[in-house]
């Protein structure tokens, strides 16, 4: 074959594009009833964005993001994560001048170069949602329940809600020091990377992959017992509050995200049933990001969830994508004629129907029902043209019923039985 997908990209098929759909269709439901809007961002952006929000010694920022120059010299970077886009757009078109607080959410495709594994792409598309204005742990508790509704209204289960509290800018450099001096008796046996990030940012050892790493930082200081008075109190009313709202969670002393923008709250959730690469969704508190970015202080919080980690555990359970409601089999010219206007008719009623268009005998055009999936079927031919009634047959129970040859007649026969 001439043409393939580049290597870590996909295709996206019916009949799975129907579990694509479940998702986002339950997605947006649940955020309406929270008050989120869609904001739509553009995949491209200056490359600065990422760099000056994800941090330079991220993986994201050092290895993995697409970034070129576009024919004006500009350095530009097709987006890895959703929050930096959003947080430009939020200060670039004063945002911050709404009521707070200002409930945003976004999906679409995230790109980074990565190897390509399972469940993990160089395109992957991600649902996100941010929560801006208020640094109110009742306001992280309450993102956090809507993203466990959301998850459990789309058919997950055996999920785990780990959270934890990383800190703010005051109380994170004693955190600092007192990791650098856990780590610095054993900084040869750590791989390469997390050699450089010791001086450079300490923490993203704590987030590096690598088998020998994992082990060599097992019993580093918690971040927990560093805490400020403030964010000690911010993550203990959190967890009273999840208490309140029903969300089942646990502590993760060690958690640590992936991205330098976090402040305070930070959480992740897994699903027993993916293996090694078991998170589902992330998030947290980023309340220093907008002013970095040239705002006013303004807190936020926000998550983002995976759909290619989510699609392989609900694909067997949601409906697949089926075929039309009605389809017609004309018998000639006359009947095809026919058959064309009644279709279209329909459609306008809310019917999905379809003819054949091919010229067929009436036992090859049963067999492309068949294979189509279509739900009912009208053969039509001179005869019923000529008596101005027709048979509708359907094709789950295989019952027929006697129809006036009128679309509003068909219509209310079809609804019975979509």
């Amino acid at each position: 074959m001439k043409y393939k997908t580049l290597k870590g990209l996909q295709d996206i098929l019916p009949p799975e594009i129907a579990a694509w759909h479940h998702i986002e269709n339950k997605a947006r439901d649940i955020f309406r009833n929270y008050g989120y809007q869609e904001i739509r961002l553009p995949i491209l952006e200056a490359t600065d964005v990422f760099i000056r929000s994800i941090g330079e010694t991220s993986d994201i920022v050092e290895k993995e993001m697409y970034t070129f120059q576009d024919k004006g010299g500009r350095s530009v970077t097709l987006r890895p994560e959703g929050t930096a886009s959003f947080v430009r757009a939020y200060v670039e078109h004063h945002l911050y001048n709404d009521p707070s607080p200002q409930k945003f959410y976004y999906l679409g495709p995230m790109f980074r170069y990565e190897r390509p594994q399972a469940f993990r792409y160089r395109q992957f598309y991600q649902i996100g949602a941010e929560a801006m204005g208020i640094d109110d742990p009742k306001l992280d508790a309450e993102i956090i329940a809507m993203l466990s509704k959301l998850l459990h209204s789309i058919g997950l289960a055996g999920l785990n809600f780990e959270v934890t509290s990383i800190g703010c800018k005051k109380c994170r450099p004693d955190y600092r020091t007192a990791l650098k001096s856990f780590l610095g008796g054993k900084l040869d046996t750590f791989c390469g990377d997390c050699q450089r990030r010791y001086d450079a940012n300490p923490l993203r050892i704590l987030d590096c992959k690598v088998p020998s790493c994992i082990e060599s930082r097992k019993g580093s200081p918690p971040v927990l017992d560093y805490l400020c008075g403030e964010c000690r109190d911010h993550f203990e009313s959190l967890r009273g509050y999840l208490d309140v709202l029903n969300v089942p969670h646990t502590v993760n002393p060690n958690l640590v995200r992936g991205l330098d923008y976090y402040t305070k709250t930070a959480f992740e959730v897994s699903s027993e049933n993916l293996g090694s690469q078991s998170a589902v969704a992330a998030g947290g508190r980023y309340d220093s990001m907008v002013a970095e970015f040239g705002g006013p202080s303004t807190p936020g919080i926000g998550f983002a969830m995976g759909m290619e980690r989510i699609i392989p555990l609900i694909q067997d359970s949601v409906s697949k994508a089926t075929g039309p409601d009605l389809l017609f089999c004309p018998l000639g010219d006359k009947a095809s004629e026919k058959a064309f206007v009644l279709t279209e008719q329909l459609r306008a009623m809310g019917i999905w129907g379809e003819m054949n268009h091919e010229s067929a005998s009436m036992r090859s055009q049963m067999r492309k029902a068949n294979r189509i999936g279509a739900k009912n079927v009208i053969v039509l031919g001179e005869d019923e043209i000529g008596k101005g009634e027709i048979t509708i047959k359907n094709m789950t129970d295989g019952n027929s019923i006697k129809s006036s040859l009128v679309a509003s007649d068909i219509f209310k026969i079809i609804s019975q039985h979509k």
